[in-house]
């Protein structure tokens, strides 16, 4: 389950580089730079719609192979809002799966630690129980023989 997780988490996090390399790419940024140009308003907003649905088509065929509701509104978002907000939006993504990283290996770390200590004390139990053991057979040799010589010294009597 963990390395299942794991590789979702890779998986979400390449496709969420993928969109931001789309967004800040030379060509992107050089796209940015020419919409602030009066004279091509018209050709930029085109060529953003492309950009941006180019980012929004990688986002959501992710969205749709994980299964993941985060990425599809992420897809989503990116058809409708400007890419400032995208690229915040990517990048808090990206935070919030790094930590949940951290979290999961921390998790992972705590379980191994447990698991590690449970198996130890259950060894020490398995030795002290055979400890125990061979000293009850011990005492049980101890009394047969006791018995024995009891019964003997009672015939001498």
């Amino acid at each position: 389950e963990w390395e299942e997780r794991q590789k979702t988490r890779q998986l979400e996090m390449e496709a969420v580089s993928k969109a931001l390399s789309v967004l800040a790419g030379d060509d992107a940024h050089d796209l940015f730079t020419n919409t602030f140009n009066p004279a091509l308003v018209q050709t930029a907003t085109a060529e953003s719609s492309k950009r941006r649905s180019a980012a929004a088509r990688v986002l959501s065929n992710a969205a749709n192979k994980l299964h993941n509701p985060r990425l599809s509104a992420l897809a989503y978002r990116v058809k409708l809002d400007a890419f400032e907000r995208v690229k915040k939006a990517i990048d808090d993504m990206v935070t919030a799966l790094l930590k949940e990283k951290a979290d999961e290996i921390k998790h992972k770390d705590f379980c191994m630690d447990e698991f590690n200590t449970n198996q130890l004390q259950t060894e020490t139990k398995e030795r002290e129980k055979q400890d125990l053991l061979a000293k009850i057979e011990d005492l049980e040799m101890t009394i047969k023989t006791l018995t024995e010589e009891l019964d003997a010294l009672k015939a001498e009597i």
